[in-house]
């Protein structure tokens, strides 16, 4: 009973939709008619509002983190397979969120907010890679699915094998939301960080 209330309340958080509430909010209008119609931060960023996307990243992963904090607090003794599930469970309510027919975000965000909850030098790797690989390639995209590869890796090389092997699930998911993105790096096509335009 225990781990499908934390599933429940992993998933109900997860599933909050702060891009669409953030950009309805201050006017930039209904995000899932914007760019790609993602619900991310980066689909945020295409509005124009810098501020609402930074802040939708932020929340995003506040949600991850939040999850297994909470399984943490209330439900101490399921350890590290609580905080693991109520972790997963609220990326997966992010990617595909009740309130807007399961179409969600990419859930790159939420990922690396619940690995550093989880155990931050995981988190913080992930991090590293992400921005590394952004920094250098200039492909956001591929910059966040390396980053969700790097962090079951990086798990399991610190002696987290539980974490390990539930992230290694969520970074299939998270490759799995950006088979677009993919397909346009496998084409060649895929816009890089400070393009004029992106494809939709």
């Amino acid at each position: 009973m225990t781990t499908y209330l934390l599933i429940a309340a992993g998933y109900l958080l997860g599933s909050i939709p702060f891009g669409v509430i953030l950009t309805r909010a201050f006017g930039a209008g209904d995000l899932r008619q914007i760019g790609s119609g993602n619900i991310g931060a980066t689909n945020v960023l295409r509005t124009g509002r810098k501020g609402l996307a930074a802040a939708t990243l932020i929340l995003d992963g506040a949600k991850g983190a939040a999850a297994v904090l909470l399984a943490r607090h209330f439900f101490p003794e399921t350890g590290d397979h609580g905080a693991m599930v109520a972790g997963a469970a609220a990326m997966i309510g992010h990617c595909y969120p009740v309130w807007l027919k399961f179409k969600g975000g990419k859930g790159v965000a939420t990922l690396l907010g619940l690995s550093i909850a989880l155990a931050w030098p995981i988190g913080a790797i992930f991090a590293a890679v992400w921005l590394a690989a952004v920094l250098l390639l200039r492909i956001s995209s591929l910059g966040g699915m390396l980053g969700a590869i790097a962090a079951p890796v990086a798990a399991l090389a610190l002696g987290y094998p539980v974490y390990a092997i539930g992230l290694a699930g969520l970074a299939i998911i998270v490759l799995w939301r950006h088979r677009e993105n993919i397909a346009r790096l496998r084409a060649g096509t895929e816009p890089r960080v400070g393009a004029k335009k992106a494809p939709e």
